[in-house]
């Protein structure tokens, strides 16, 4: 697997658990809206020039995905939305 395939990857992890963890919550807050952009990033990270892309921007999407998922850590810990996977993944 050559460099670029790894940052697609990469980036496609971040969307991906995005999108799961909002999944989770949706019935809660659901916003269609916000489902529809980042399932729009999805296709557009698939025609991505990623010989343009460097790991400076990777580790800045995995730094903010890791502050959003952050953010959703105490909602998570209260039990109030369970388990965004039913097993675990890693």
């Amino acid at each position: 697997m050559d460099t670029s395939d790894k940052y697609r990857l990469r980036i496609q992890n971040c969307v991906g658990t995005i999108i799961d963890v909002h999944s989770s919550i949706s019935d809660e807050y659901e916003n269609e809206e916000f489902m529809s952009q980042f399932q729009g990033l999805e296709k557009a990270i698939e025609a991505l020039d990623m010989s343009l892309v460097s790991e400076g921007d990777i580790l800045m999407v995995e730094q903010a995905t890791n502050a959003l998922l952050g953010e959703f850590k105490v909602f998570f810990e209260t039990g109030d939305f369970g388990h965004v996977y039913g097993y675990v993944l890693n």
